[in-house]
């Protein structure tokens, strides 16, 4: 049996059942980087203020210099009855140097220790993500300039309800990729906090220089007050909720490819690489990613829902049930990587057919719209424009044809107000190029809002 580093206090060994149990080393072991590398920088401090000496600081770091190339060549001896990553790194270094490993620990506990690694891992992890939101987004961008003539119909309600460009839509998932940027950098703000020295929840006895170790780890900031310090899982809740949005964003995004990839749209097609085909049908080409991208949606929203149950009503300080906010952590983060990645490449592969969209904005009296918008600009107010080209719309339906086959002479049967440059604005460019208001789909608009999103990229 292993004796445990806090086996002082204890006549017996844990149970194999309760071991077994409570180790989270089969995950948390990727925490590994992050571990080995506070740990350094705390020797390297504990050396610097004299707390131990630098010889034997100098042992500790080329000790756990070895440790890493163990663990990364698959060497290492991990082992289930040291409970987590902490301990086994801890109980290879004595092994490796001798008892001078054991005063790694000085000045710290596993409590603030945990909450060091998980810092460095989410910074890491939210810079790797927003670069993969900067790729997307550029792609988006890229795809919006290379479609910017095609048009296709605004859907309100699943209905066909305006035209615009193709671009204008694509853009709109653009600012929404947008705000999930801002969102991860602003919780990195918090992620990007020192708490060692905080030990278990106290601070500690020992004349440690936290600022040196933030400078060595690049933290711009130290934690305030140490019992918040190990009791603080804000950083993960927000982090996962964060990302729930932005996979909200992509199912969204996803949902779009499922039905424009259908016979029934046809706007796109997805290609081989981004499809699957069916068992019992051999004509079926089904778009498997963008559907596991809506599903895998669910899991996030499930781990926002863990970690908000595991801290609910916790008190103060730290609880072992903290052990909990591991795997949706690193299941979110695999989670979201791994989704932005799909839908980028899938995005970036896609091929539009401009055809199918225009050919679904040539019924459905889709710039009913616009010839309200004339009436109001001859001085008929909105609402009674409105009801006119109702009855216009009925009118033509009960014909059989579509606004733009209509006489001006029949339009004059339901007000007077119709000349016959109604017809510069009820054509679909017409009713496009009419849209000039900020932000709308007019192609100049279009245009300026594609420069500015290229110019915002560089700034990422």
């Amino acid at each position: 049996m292993i004796k445990k580093p806090w086996a002082g206090r204890f006549k017996k060994g844990t149970h194999k059942v309760a071991e077994s149990f409570s180790a989270s080393i089969d995950f948390d072991k990727r925490l590994y980087k992050e571990d080995i590398e506070g740990s350094i920088a705390h020797a390297e401090m504990l050396a610097e203020t004299g707390i131990i000496d630098k010889k034997e600081a100098d042992k500790i770091v080329k000790g756990l210099g070895s440790i890493r190339k163990e663990i990364e060549s698959g060497k290492f001896p991990f082992k289930e009855e040291l409970e987590d990553i902490h301990l086994n790194i801890e109980k290879r270094l004595i092994e490796k140097i001798g008892d001078v490993g054991g005063k790694i620990h000085t000045a710290r506990s596993r409590n603030d220790q945990v909450a060091l690694d998980m810092r460095l891992y989410l910074r890491g992890e939210i810079n790797e993500i927003v670069t993969l939101l900067k790729s997307l987004s550029e792609c988006l961008t890229y795809q919006a300039e290379e479609n910017i003539d095609a048009m296709i119909p605004l859907y309100t309600h699943l209905q066909r309800g305006q035209p615009i460009l193709l671009s204008h839509h694509l853009l709109a998932l653009y600012e929404m990729l947008k705000r999930d940027r801002e969102r991860y950098l602003d919780c990195l703000d918090r992620v990007n906090v020192m708490p060692l020295g905080a030990g278990a929840g106290a601070g500690t006895t020992f004349p440690i220089d936290r600022e040196h170790v933030a400078k060595t780890l690049d933290f711009p900031k130290i934690t305030q007050n140490s019992i918040d310090t190990v009791s603080d899982r804000d950083f993960i809740v927000e982090f996962v909720s964060v990302s729930a949005n932005l996979m909200n964003h992509m199912s969204r995004i996803s949902e779009e490819l499922v039905l424009w990839s259908t016979k029934e749209f046809d706007f796109a097609d997805l290609g081989d690489e981004f499809t699957t085909g069916s068992s019992i049908m051999p004509q079926k080409r089904n778009p498997d990613m963008a559907e596991l991208i809506r599903g895998k949606t669910g899991r996030v929203y499930g781990n926002l829902m863990t970690i908000l149950t595991v801290m609910k009503g916790l008190p103060f300080s730290y609880n072992r049930d903290m052990q909990e906010d591991k795997e949706p952590m690193f299941d979110t983060v695999d989670t979201v990587k791994a989704s932005l990645e799909v839908l980028l490449e899938m995005m970036g592969n896609i091929e539009f057919k401009h055809g199918n969209m225009k050919k679904a904005l040539n019924d459905g009296f889709i710039t009913a719209t616009d010839v309200a918008d004339y009436l109001a600009r001859k001085g008929v107010p909105f609402r009674q424009s409105h009801e006119i080209t109702g009855k216009i719309v009925s009118y033509a339906e009960e014909k059989g044809r579509e606004l733009l086959n209509l006489h001006i002479s029949e339009y004059q049967m339901f007000s007077k107000e119709f000349g016959d440059d109604l017809f510069e604005y009820i054509t679909l460019e017409g009713s496009i190029e009419s849209r000039k208001s900020y932000g709308g789909t007019a192609r100049e608009n279009v245009l300026a809002m594609i420069a500015k999103a290229k110019k915002e990229s560089e700034g990422w």
